[in-house]
């Protein structure tokens, strides 16, 4: 069968990798095309566009990339009735994605939908979208599940695909004395910077990051995690002679030698406390990003891990919270308040119990291939 796949972000592209590979190993004729990254390439996916020409980040981006954003839904409407897919698997990516379902629909394709829309938060009108035009929804957070049955959304929760990822970077049994020793580590404690994937987060975010460094350069190893979508010199311009690494695609081999950690918010908060790595997540975006923002979104938190277990596991530094007193006072916490360690691993624990089993992913695969036989 031939599925037609789309992911806009670096996380999406991760989780649908796994799909692919499960759903390869189930329907040995699969063919995929696909909108997404290096992960998906690495499946056997054909890739249409790459997640790094794709991800806009606030509504003041996207404004100013409307024109692209417009050509690509056009252009992916046309490919989409050229490659005449069984399927759609749709990842995340809501602004985007949800057009291209309501596209599908009309075209009288089956659409299933991996990741919710954060519908909880804001844009709760985009239920009556899902409910019409999608034909499964797969959620990966526990409390979505009980939240679409409030609505009359029949979703499937298998648990979430970073079980399966980190149990498979476990298994991988990565030497953790040759990372230290290729990327020429001091004998010195790490921390982990991960100041988002996307260039709007980074020019946000990492210049307060640097300010930590600044004041403890000399106590601690500081690597920046890096992805590939952004380029390099993104990263470097906000460097200045500080002590600070920057080491590409390995955000899980950092996170298994760190101390704490310094957290964009975003699917990294999560991978952090799996981690069970001590954080403070900070988060700044444009000025019009954050004044729409406070108007539209109706939660508490902005972290993963604070959203699923509904109290404060971590602090949340947010745009003018975040600044250089903050972050050195919540740094300084992370790594020298036993107390406040302690109570974090603890919640860590119990938030990974919430989170359910792993092979989440190979679960759907088994869905969807079953479905689509089926029918």
């Amino acid at each position: 069968m031939k599925y037609y796949i789309i992911a806009g972000e670096l996380s999406g592209d991760i989780h649908t990798s796994l799909i692919i590979r499960h759903i390869k190993s189930k329907d040995k004729q699969a063919v995929f095309r696909c909108w997404g990254g290096d992960n998906m390439k690495k499946e056997g996916g054909e890739l249409v566009r790459h997640i790094k020409d794709l991800a806009f980040m606030g509504f003041f981006e996207v404004l100013l990339h409307l024109k692209t954003v417009l050509n690509n839904l056009k252009f992916c409407k046309k490919d989409i009735i050229r490659f005449n897919p069984d399927a759609l698997i749709l990842t995340d990516y809501p602004g985007f994605n949800l057009r291209i379902a309501k596209f599908a629909y009309k075209h009288n394709y089956k659409v299933y939908y991996y990741v919710s829309p954060q519908v909880w938060a804001w844009k709760k009108n985009r239920i009556k979208t899902i409910k019409k035009v999608i034909t499964k929804l797969f959620v990966i957070l526990p409390f979505e599940k009980e939240f679409y049955k409030q609505h009359n959304v029949d979703v499937m929760y298998y648990g979430n695909p970073l079980l399966d990822e980190i149990a498979e970077f476990r298994q991988r049994k990565d030497n953790r004395d040759k990372f230290i020793e290729d990327n020429e580590l001091q004998d010195k404690p790490v921390i982990a910077l991960l100041p988002g994937s996307r260039k709007q987060e980074i020019d946000k975010i990492l210049p307060l990051q640097m300010k930590i460094i600044e004041k403890y350069e000399d106590e601690f190893n500081f690597i920046i995690a890096v992805v590939t979508a952004p380029r390099e010199e993104v990263y470097k311009k906000h460097i200045d002679k500080t002590k600070v690494k920057i080491i590409f695609d390995n955000t899980y081999n950092i996170l298994n030698i760190a101390k704490a950690a310094v957290v964009a918010s975003g699917t990294a908060t999560l991978e952090t406390a799996l981690f069970n790595v001590p954080q403070v997540v900070s988060y700044r975006s444009s000025w019009l990003s954050y004044i729409i923002a406070t108007y539209i979104v109706k939660i508490k938190y902005v972290s993963l891990v604070n959203i699923i277990m509904k109290k404060k596991v971590v602090t949340e530094l947010l745009q003018y919270d975040y600044n250089e007193k903050n972050i050195l006072t919540e740094f300084e916490k992370i790594v020298y308040d036993r107390d406040y360690i302690k109570s974090m691993k603890e919640d860590y624990r119990e938030l990974e119990k919430l989170l359910g089993d792993k092979g989440s992913s190979e679960r759907m695969a088994e869905y969807i291939v079953t479905d689509l036989i089926k029918k």
